[in-house]
């Protein structure tokens, strides 16, 4: 399989629950795209452990699931060299766009980009040396058909390796965002699929029940130090929330970040405003 000949996957089928999280993610996709190139130093530092943890070197084919605006699949391509291939896929043909857009100017090396929805991939058995994913599978409605697929388009010996969130609680901008938004809107459960694998071992058990044979885990508790004042609360806030943000009024929203920028300075520190992270990456064989 070469990049120019990907299956047409531009209207992949999809379960009830799959076009729900599609058109969630539809309404989110301008603001991924938006926020992709000024977040993408930061998106890096995910980067680097999640490809480091897949194993991922040059020449080799790498399946990135959940792609959305190009993360990390535009820095697999990198790493897989002028031999290698890296494909990166997502539900919503809508949330590539920013990923195809970045990778027109990308010197070297580029991803392909298709639209696949992970519990039917149309890709053979055996394709992909790995596949990565970030922050994409807790929103997925059948985890177990996923990795199972994740698990048939694996050569034998390929690692599968997905970046999640660890508890609410350790995630200190959706912790804040998460609680202004429902005190000004109203609680909708928006966040809890992102925290649906906080557990540790919990999706290293699934993958062990999909057919890996083994399974790690590991943990990234890093603390980032933002400036406070200044809204650096903003991408997650578009990104997260975007299908709630569309019919607001300009008063409300104002009034929303201003309850946002409220939050996160009373926790500075000598004008720093320490802003903790958990996530955690399980890879399987």
């Amino acid at each position: 399989m070469s990049a120019t000949n990907l299956p047409d996957t531009s209207q992949p089928d999809a379960t009830p629950d799959a076009s729900r999280e599609r058109d969630r993610w539809a309404a989110s996709a301008d603001a991924w795209d938006r926020w992709a190139d000024p977040m993408a130093d930061l998106a890096d530092k995910l980067n680097r452990p999640l490809l480091d943890a897949a194993g991922l070197t040059e020449g080799q084919r790498l399946l990135d699931l959940a792609s959305g605006a190009g993360e990390p699949a535009l820095s697999a391509a990198r790493r897989a060299g002028p031999d290698g291939l890296v494909v990166g896929s997502d539900l919503v043909p809508g949330m590539m766009a920013g990923a195809v857009r970045r990778a027109r100017s990308v010197e070297g090396p580029a991803p392909a980009f298709t639209a696949a929805d992970m519990t039917a991939l149309p890709f053979a058995d055996a394709t992909f040396d790995g596949v990565t994913c970030r922050f994409g599978i807790m929103f997925v409605p059948a985890v177990d058909s996923a990795l199972r697929e994740v698990r048939r388009i694996l050569r034998p010996g390929g690692k599968a390796a997905f970046m999640v969130w660890g508890p609410r609680a350790g995630n200190g901008l959706f912790s804040e965002i998460g609680d202004a938004v429902a005190d000004h809107l109203g609680e909708d459960g928006s966040l809890d699929p992102l925290f649906r694998f906080a557990t540790p071992g919990l999706l290293s058990d699934l993958m062990r029940s999909a057919g890996f044979v083994e399974s790690s885990e590991i943990e990234l508790t890093p603390v980032r130090k933002a400036p406070a004042g200044q809204p650096f609360w903003r991408a997650a806030l578009d990104m997260s929330f975007g299908h709630r943000l569309g019919g607001l009024s300009a008063d409300r929203r104002l009034a929303l970040e201003a309850d946002i920028a409220r939050r996160f300075e009373a926790q500075a520190v000598d004008g720093i405003v320490p802003v903790p992270s958990h996530a955690r990456i399980v890879v399987g064989w």
